[in-house]
């Protein structure tokens, strides 16, 4: 399957999705404490909130972290499991400028993030 069929797929799936619910698989994935924490939030545990149907909703700027994140996710995790998507997540990453993907969403460093995961979805991550 093509890079852009692959980014095309999780991008539609995604969208179909509500905020609550995306939340919800981030936490699964990578743990709420680092969902806050790419979302921007201080408080570790507001993850938790927002994913509860009677929680508070993140704000715009969250909402936009989210929603890359959790295409980056999808996308990563089927095509190399969980278990990768995590470490890649969370490790320095030299098309990052050894600065890790949560750090980059966190700064809205949003095609940078992107051209480091078409690189690792297409062999072309070298870390």
């Amino acid at each position: 399957m093509s890079i852009d069929a692959v980014v095309g797929s999780a991008a539609v799936r995604t969208n179909e999705l509500g905020i609550r619910e995306i939340v919800r698989r981030l936490n699964a994935g990578l743990g709420p404490t680092l969902v806050a924490g790419l979302a921007g939030s201080k408080d570790r545990r507001i993850s938790h909130k927002w994913a509860k149907e009677d929680g508070p909703e993140p704000n715009q700027a969250a909402v936009r972290r989210l929603m890359a994140a959790i295409r980056l996710w999808t996308e990563l995790s089927e095509a190399h499991g969980e278990h990768v998507a995590r470490l890649w997540f969370i490790g320095s990453n030299p098309w990052l400028d050894e600065d890790s993907p949560v750090e980059a969403i966190m700064e809205d460093r949003y095609k940078e993030t992107r051209a480091a995961a078409n690189a690792m979805l297409t062999g072309g991550f070298s870390g």
